[in-house]
């Protein structure tokens, strides 16, 4: 049952001839996922609502590999199944999906309303899910796959300055978990990625990206690697979970904060 360890090589990572959606991946970690997949040798297809500049093109087909991009509303109705359906039309089958594209509303928790709550739950935990459920119609069948969600630090912490957002990754740990039983039946691996603190235009955004604030310093002091992580520091933990290297991989977290949580 199984293989002889003699039969392990680095052929193992390689996605050659493997297609992915990527969702959000044309800018921020996103495209460093899409990125890491292309260079791995995977096809890639990106979703996301705001138009593709052209700049993610150009950084997937220099790898060899084929790009479609597909620009819409994820929370629309029937968006996720147009998205599954598309990939599968363009390349003839779903074997990766990464749940990247997500929104970040920063308020006091007194100002804090359904107004940013409900659009933050709906892009980016019932977005995964709809999503996820889309392509599991192409993964069961073909009894294999891998889909990655990418979740934060705030699935296990609280969220100062928008409950919503530790709500959601919380809520999409618990849904790769629950996605993981029930489809490792299937060949299909279920798992996350926890980013820790990385210089992204989300995180400029709350004002806690810029070397000089304080609220950098203090976020930065408190991680044993002493800095904020770079984009290509995800990019391993991508391929891997992506790969047949992780094919006994299921239902876990892939914590990826140079050791912001040990302290």
């Amino acid at each position: 049952m199984g293989y002889d360890i003699n039969e392990f090589s680095l052929d193992f990572f390689s996605l050659k001839g493997k297609n992915a959606i990527v969702t959000g991946g044309n800018s921020g970690l996103g495209q460093a996922f899409a990125l890491a997949l292309a260079k791995a040798g995977a096809n890639i297809f990106t979703f996301a609502y705001v138009d593709d500049d052209g700049t993610t093109q150009k950084l997937i087909e220099a790898c060899g590999v084929k790009y479609y991009f597909m620009q819409g509303d994820l929370t629309e109705d029937g968006m996720c199944d147009k998205i599954a359906d598309k990939c599968v039309e363009v390349y003839g089958s779903i074997d990766i999906l990464v749940n990247c594209a997500g929104i970040c509303i920063v308020k006091d928790v007194l100002e804090f309303t359904r107004k940013e709550w409900d659009p933050m739950i709906n892009i980016n935990l019932t977005g995964a899910f709809d999503l996820s459920h889309a392509v599991a119609r192409y993964m069961i069948p073909q009894r294999s796959g891998k889909i990655i969600n990418i979740c934060s630090l705030f699935s296990f912490l609280g969220g100062l300055g928008s409950p919503a957002y530790a709500a959601m990754k919380a809520g999409l740990m618990g849904l790769t978990k629950a996605y993981a039983d029930e489809l490792g039946k299937y060949g299909i691996c279920v798992n996350g990625i926890a980013p820790g603190y990385f210089q992204t235009a989300m995180t400029s955004g709350t004002g806690s990206a810029n070397e000089h604030d304080e609220k950098y310093i203090k976020i930065k002091e408190h991680v044993p690697a002493d800095r904020w992580g770079e984009r290509q520091d995800l990019m391993g933990g991508m391929v891997y979970l992506a790969s047949n290297a992780s094919n006994y991989v299921n239902g876990t977290l892939l914590v990826i904060d140079g050791g912001y949580l040990v302290r």
